[in-house]
């Protein structure tokens, strides 16, 4: 009897999804898996690596319920380490080492971590100081840092935890208000992206080539990853954003598959090197995190063809829903505006603001649930409450539901401007969109503003492409002529570029604060 299949055997009892992971890993064997920083990985190695980074955390003395809080940029060492960790049962916390050194800390303190651990190869410097300022036992990726590393070779073989384990994972979230949370994540959500890889195998769709420049620190760079290797395809782990290198990588590497949101995609449309990149191997160009322009959609369609995959979601519902191999369709041309349909198990509902479920068309706050939904903000009760519904999570968007079930989404509840004297709702998405159907506009954001008359009015904040000759006057027109007075910004600036959080979203909190810091 092979010592594989006795370690098999016990896993089956720890009750972890990591077991059904490593089966998997066991069978894809010497299949490429992860690529990262010159280094290339097979299944047959990651499987290995978990197995070792458990033991050696084990040994350390993590277990069930320890509270880990990871620093990290994407290595290739990252998913192995989630795994192991939630092997032994641990709750992962993770930081996206992208943040500001005052969110990193922030997102420390909420995190009630036990442990902590760091790359000490590339973030020792904010490392080492959060490692000082934490006070707990600390472990490094790499030697040379506050702590023993992990990577060195275990000292004692794996021993699987018997009895219910209860993996979870905190990924870091502030939304668009700026506030830092903890999304709280089960072992229901890895169950989930375990499911949606067997029904994409059970299709006979191809193999991915995974582009990832998403953090493990944000939902969408867990499901992405997790869900590629759980399917066997081959994860390209990226540590940072840049255009020119994405497309390069895209047609050397014969990429299939990547992510991105609606700046960084019109980035990539706006980069001179797209012309002659071969990007005909792209078979699926994920889009989410926000909205994005129909008249910039037309474009990615007209160069990339078919292949664009709108995705709505949030943390807290990582997909909600996807609209895949987005076209033109003359019969529904509003479809360019949709996300799509509900993913997987999701289902959806549009309610009003006492919570009724409203009429197809009607505009109102999307609620969804899904195995994939969150348990709650990490330590927030209070904001946990307010978002979790009789198991259905508040968006926070605003959005209505076709006849044929196509969602969309409208605006950020927070983001309606409520102006005038009839307190009339002015939604901010469709003044984005149209300023950025303008020929010579790059970007558009749209944000409400004091006004002493009117309560809120429009602001707009554009980029220009360049040589492009727009006016403030020439935008207003178009906005005004397209809707209303209401609707038209009070006043038009103009940027080099539009602000992005860490997971490259516009930063419209970074927006109103330099409108408040105008001089009056």
């Amino acid at each position: 009897m092979s010592v594989d299949f006795v370690l098999d055997r016990n896993l089956e009892r720890s009750g972890s999804y990591v077991v059904a992971a490593l089966r998997l890993f066991a069978r894809y064997g010497e299949a490429e898996a992860i690529v990262a920083g010159g280094r290339r990985l097979t299944y047959a190695e990651l499987r290995a690596q978990v197995l070792d980074l458990a033991a050696t955390l084990q040994d350390r003395g993590v277990g069930p319920g320890t509270g880990v809080l990871v620093l990290a940029g994407n290595t290739i060492e990252l998913p192995a380490l989630q795994l192991a960790l939630h092997l032994v049962g641990a709750r992962t916390m993770w930081i996206a080492p992208i943040a500001g050194r005052r969110e990193i800390e922030a997102f420390a303190r909420l995190s009630e971590a036990d442990v902590f651990v760091y790359d000490a190869r590339t973030k020792a410097v904010v490392g080492e100081r959060l490692a000082v300022s934490l006070a707990v036992p600390v472990h490094c990726l790499g030697a040379g840092g506050l702590g023993p590393d992990l990577l060195a070779p275990p000292a004692t073989a794996f021993e699987p935890e018997y009895g219910e384990l209860t993996p979870a994972t905190c990924l870091q979230t502030s939304g668009t208000t700026g506030e830092p949370k903890l999304v709280h994540h089960r072992q229901a959500f890895y169950e989930q992206i375990l499911t949606l890889a067997a029904d994409y195998l059970a299709a006979g769709l191809p193999v991915l080539r995974h582009l990832s420049h998403s953090p493990m620190a944000f939902a969408s760079g867990q499901i992405t990853s997790f869900f590629n290797l759980f399917i066997g395809g081959v994860l390209f782990l990226e540590d940072d954003w840049d255009p020119g290198r994405a497309l390069a990588t895209i047609e050397r590497e014969r990429i299939n598959s990547t992510y991105v949101s609606p700046p960084l995609l019109y980035q990539l449309l706006d980069h001179p090197d797209l012309p002659t990149t071969d990007v005909s191997s792209l078979f699926m160009l994920n889009v989410g995190a926000g909205p994005a322009a129909p008249s910039r959609l037309r474009q990615a369609i007209e160069r990339f063809g078919p292949v664009l995959r709108i995705v709505y979601g949030l943390s807290e519902v990582i997909v909600v829903t996807a609209q895949p191999g987005l076209t033109e369709d003359p019969e529904h041309p509003e479809r360019l505006r949709s996300s799509g349909t509900p993913y997987g198990d999701v289902r959806v509902e549009i309610r009003s603001p006492d919570g009724a479920p409203v009429a197809a068309g009607q505009t109102g706050e999307i609620y969804a649930t899904s195995r994939l939904r969150f348990a709650g903000y990490w330590g927030r009760p209070d904001l946990t409450e307010q978002a979790i519904v009789d198991d259905w999570v508040r968006t926070g968007d605003l959005g209505y539901l076709d006849s044929d079930g196509y969602l969309y989404v409208v605006d950020r509840v927070q983001d309606t401007i409520v102006t005038g004297s009839s307190n009339w709702n002015v939604y901010c998405r469709p003044i984005e969109d149209l300023l950025q159907s303008h020929p010579g506009v790059r970007a558009a954001a749209v944000i409400g503003v004091p006004d002493e008359a009117f309560g809120e009015v429009p602001h707009a904040y554009v980029v220009r492409y360049d040589g492009a000759v727009v006016t403030a006057g020439e935008l207003q027109t178009l906005v005004r002529n397209e809707f209303n007075e209401m609707w038209t910004p009070r006043e038009i600036e103009f940027l080099d570029d539009l602000p992005l959080t860490s997971a490259h979203k516009i930063d419209k909190v970074a927006l109103r604060s330099r409108h408040e810091a105008k001089p009056a």
